[in-house]
């Protein structure tokens, strides 16, 4: 092969750096942060081996082993191109890592993971892995680095050994070796630099910070003052599953008021647009896969136009959650109930408002037609209610819906308003949730646990934070100790690996549990 001439050789050195530092600063980003995991990117899989990856995260003991090679391959890698030690074997390893990131999310298959820096088929993964090729194919002692250093070092101490001729010749070799040394180990405390100023910008230095962290945290409410995101990685156990008929649910379900943007936020009003923004079809798609992830197998979406986007992509990428329809009938019109069944709904249930509203007006047959509709399709159907006179109506009036779906949720809660703040020991027999003064959606938790005591349908119990104001762990505890089969959970996906972790332990806890499991 030939030699390169000096400005080649340092282009290419220049080129061999850059991509070694951005392996290396992936790498140390990642063992930095203890949310990180593989697992999404993995889950998104569904080109080439899919069904390999997919089986990689299948358990945290092949997941660890996944996000540990991955992280420490990046930086083993990294620090080797940086320096210029290995520089082939680092060049080969790196463009063999980076088509695996290729094969498992190529960019001309859409993929909810931010692909950067793409067209079609060319993202930076193929680019870097075709010039790692490139760098491979030249003599290691042929571009400037640590390698090159040693193998002339080497070579100087055999020339040492059997000393040329002439004193000129020996001088001139020591000069030579003085100012390749200098060539080669010049990115060594350019290396220290650059880690220093990323370790800096990081916040992995810091000296105001560990003054702060010094500090004792303060609790507020139901938060902790700094929160922390928990990854896959730190997931316990998948969340267990109950049956509702032939459909298995998971035990607790993912809600979708926050995911269109109905947030129970007081008289905050711009959180629903803050939601609408924040979710975007990407986000829940995300979502999706974390709660899959998680074990958490059923979505509870309202039935529209959004939804309906949104599954299909969702799906059309290999998404398995399925979806439990909220559903507006009015009167003999069920065009929307219809159009949750031919939109891939695994179940559907009257909206808790509108049953509510149903019994109110006495209309009784407003509600049993809709529910006796979606049984004849084959689906599993239910109502909702925040009135304790739907479920009381149904069962007077012979309707025998697959479930319930009943709001449930303590008044432990400081914003918990009664009904009249003048006598708040005033018997209230649930018949209006809006009458509160402020965000109580279950009248009395005690009605609805006597209720389904002697009641033997699925209940699925919701609200059972009441929008944030209780303590996830209290609220799913209190709603399956008095009965719930099923909780929905409204949950931004930084809340998913938790929530799926408090249900899990608390499910295979002991519980103070009397009524039996009916789902």
């Amino acid at each position: 092969m030939r030699e390169l001439n000096k400005t080649a050789a340092w282009l290419l050195t220049a080129l061999r750096i850059v991509i070694g530092w951005h392996f290396l600063y992936e790498g140390i980003a990642k063992a930095f942060n203890p949310n990180w995991s593989s697992a999404l990117y993995l889950m998104e899989s569904k080109w080439l081996f899919s069904g390999f990856f997919h089986w990689l995260i299948s358990s945290d003991t092949s997941l660890q082993i996944v996000d540990f090679l991955n992280i420490w391959g990046l930086i083993l890698i990294g620090t080797c191109l940086f320096l210029g030690f290995l520089p082939r074997l680092a060049s080969i390893a790196g463009a063999f890592l980076l088509m695996l990131y290729y094969v498992a999310n190529p960019p001309f298959v859409y993929s909810s993971v931010p692909s950067q820096s793409h067209f079609y088929i060319v993202n930076y993964n193929l680019i870097e892995a075709v010039v790692l090729v490139v760098i491979a194919t030249f003599r290691e002692e042929q571009l400037y680095g640590l390698q090159r250093y040693l193998s002339s070092r080497n070579k100087k101490l055999i020339e040492k050994k059997f000393p040329a001729a002439e004193n000129h010749e020996i001088l001139e070799t020591v000069d030579t070796s003085r100012r390749e040394m200098i060539k080669n180990l010049a990115v060594v405390p350019l290396f220290g630099a650059v880690f220093f100023g990323m370790a800096k910008k990081r916040g992995w230095i810091s000296f105001e910070e560990d003054a702060l962290n010094a500090k004792p945290q303060a609790v507020s409410g139901a938060s902790l003052l700094l929160g922390k995101t928990m990854s896959v990685k730190e997931l316990k156990g998948k969340v267990p599953a109950g049956k509702i008929k032939n459909a298995e649910l998971s035990r607790i379900m993912i809600g979708g008021n926050l995911i269109s943007g109905f947030a129970h936020a007081r008289d905050l009003i711009y959180v629903s647009t803050w939601l609408k923004k924040y979710f975007t079809d990407e986000k829940v798609i995300e979502t999706l896969w974390l709660c899959e992830a998680c074990g958490i197998n059923t979505a509870i979406f309202r039935c529209d136009e959004n939804t309906i986007r949104i599954m299909e992509k969702y799906w059309s990428r290999g998404g398995k959650v399925q979806w439990l329809a909220q559903t507006y009938p009015k009167g003999e019109d069920l065009s929307n109930v219809k159009q949750a069944i031919d939109h891939g709904a695994m179940g559907a249930f009257v909206m808790g408002g509108i049953a509510d509203k149903i019994i109110v007006d006495n209309k009784i047959d407003d509600l049993r037609k809709p529910i006796e509709y979606i049984q004849n399709q084959g689906l599993i159907a239910g109502t909702a209610a925040h009135s304790m006179r739907v479920l009381e109506t149904c069962v007077a009036n012979g309707i025998k819906p697959d479930f319930y779906m009943k709001t449930f949720h303590s008044h432990k809660y400081w914003s918990a308003t009664p009904i009249d703040p003048v006598n708040p020991d005033l018997p209230v027999d649930g018949e209006d949730h809006n009458m509160a003064h402020d965000n109580i959606w279950c009248m009395s938790d005690k009605a609805v646990t006597d209720f389904f005591s002697k009641d033997e349908t699925p209940w699925i119990a919701y609200k059972v934070f009441a929008a944030g104001a209780i303590k996830p762990e209290e609220g799913l505890k209190h709603a399956f100790n008095s009965g719930a089969d099923f909780a929905c959970v409204g949950m931004f996906d930084f809340q998913v690996v938790e929530n799926a972790n408090l249900a899990y332990s608390i499910l295979n806890g002991p519980m103070n549990r009397e009524r039996k499991w009916y789902g």
